[in-house]
């Protein structure tokens, strides 16, 4: 798997589990009222990754390391997790606990990335 993918994959597991979340935490959200709206972090997180994929996969060292920030922000949901877990919120937890692993997986393609990439300009 290649680090674009990877990240595409994030992209998508934090947009999707954003919505959940943030239809999970407002039942009204249908009629137009949102109270919580810190479900928007991860779908905004995951939205700006995915715009970073196609630098990503033309290799632009610039938008690969912006990628990069983004997917670290969105590792930094161990707090939330810890949270949900001692509230006994297995839903939530569910939730944080998958965007925490795809954001773990993409940053480890990510610097398989940079490491091979750091082999080929030294050869």
């Amino acid at each position: 798997m290649t680090a674009h993918k990877a990240s595409l994959i994030n992209a998508i597991t934090l947009i999707i589990m954003g919505i959940w979340g943030l239809i999970n935490i407002n039942p009204e959200i249908f009629s137009g009222i949102i109270e919580n709206k810190s479900p928007f972090i991860p779908i905004t997180l995951g939205v700006l990754i995915a715009l970073c994929n196609n630098g990503i996969k033309t290799s632009n060292k610039l938008i690969a390391h912006i990628a990069v920030l983004l997917t670290i922000i969105s590792f930094a949901n161990l707090m939330p997790l810890f949270k949900a877990i001692s509230n006994g919120r297995v839903d939530a937890a569910v939730r944080v606990f998958l965007m925490v692993l795809s954001s773990l997986f993409a940053m480890i393609y990510f610097v398989r990335s940079f490491i091979e990439n750091r082999k080929k300009s030294n050869s």
